[in-house]
């Protein structure tokens, strides 16, 4: 994980210029910045009009062999003729550096946003995943991690417990709320699953429209269940839930399998995002960009909203299974 200082101040608009020329790229549209808080990633055009994205990845987050890892997976999927933003080679690899720094660069892809209710783009969605995963389960990655408990709730627990940006008069039920939630994912989480290489980060924002799904942003590949790549693309009240994971998973089955099993993790999975979230940003609110971009995260009301949803959460994980998980 990338320390607290660190917050790309080195990494001036001429810094990077130079670094895509070192590359053998002239710029000739000026570099638009695009929305990503983790790293920073801009767009632009060269001289001959093509157009490419420019990723500098936060230093001490991934090392090179991790950030190479991603790359080889996304190559595959490429490969295998799967619609991903696929990183470029030059001097004879996908990860350049400049003033310790790494980067890569894509080419622009763009497209229209997911539509979450749109139940054509779901089944496409869930046969193109069930198609990156067929690749996934060829081999897992060696350097990347895999998705855990200890990873997803007690290393960030134990950042909450200690930041002082939850607001004194809310930290105590906070926490009480916190170790509550941490009592049953306990109880509920479990590792009867394969691991297999995964996009990690697969939410609708991640997804683009191009007549077929586009998976972008794999920085946070690494290895878990399949169930972790499909349960962020499911919303709405219950019935609509059901509806949509009988769609997903009834396309996702026709390419590859599934373990039934995975089902009863959706809501532990849904309960350690919520506190991994929260620990991301209390661990990069020393970088300028996020009090910025976050600028309600030490407001009361915004913290009390969190206990009223960890309590939401420890309902559901108290619920009996049948109730968490949909008809399959």
């Amino acid at each position: 994980m990338s320390q607290p200082s660190f917050n790309f101040q080195t990494l001036d608009p001429e810094t990077v210029l130079d670094a895509l020329w070192n590359t053998g790229i002239r710029v000739e549209s000026g570099l638009t910045p695009l929305n990503s808080y983790e790293n920073r990633v801009w767009q632009f055009s060269d001289e001959d009009r093509v157009r490419y994205v420019a990723k500098f990845y936060r230093p001490q987050r991934w090392s090179v062999d991790q950030l190479l890892e991603e790359h080889q997976f996304t190559q595959e999927l490429a490969d295998a003729n799967i619609s991903v933003a696929a990183p470029l080679t030059y001097h004879g690899t996908t990860l350049q550096q400049v003033e310790g720094i790494g980067f890569a660069l894509f080419p622009s892809l763009g497209g229209r946003q997911y539509e979450i209710d749109n139940y054509e783009h779901l089944e496409q969605a869930a046969q193109t995943l069930a198609r990156i995963h067929q690749v996934g389960r060829q081999y897992c990655f060696q350097h990347r991690p895999t998705l855990g408990f200890d990873e997803y709730f007690q290393q960030p627990s134990a950042l909450l417990h200690e930041s002082s940006l939850i607001p004194a008069v809310l930290k105590t039920d906070f926490l009480d709320t916190l170790t509550e939630l941490g009592k049953q994912l306990a109880k509920v989480w479990h590792t009867d699953w394969e691991p297999l290489r995964l996009h990690g980060d697969c939410h609708p924002g991640n997804i683009l429209w191009r007549d077929q799904p586009l998976f972008v942003d794999l920085d946070d590949a690494r290895n878990g269940p399949a169930v972790q790549d499909l349960w962020m693309l499911v919303s709405g009240d219950l019935n609509e839930q059901r509806v949509q994971w009988d769609i997903l998973l009834e396309c996702y089955t026709e390419l590859t399998e599934f373990n039934i099993n995975e089902l009863s993790l959706i809501e532990p999975l849904r309960a350690m995002r919520m506190v991994y979230y929260l620990a991301w940003v209390v661990r990069r609110w020393q970088d300028p960009a996020f009090p910025r971009a976050f600028p309600w995260f030490n407001e009361v009301d915004f913290w009390r909203r969190q206990i009223a949803q960890m309590k939401t959460q420890i309902a559901l994980l108290q619920s009996p299974p049948s109730l968490m998980m949909p008809q399959f």
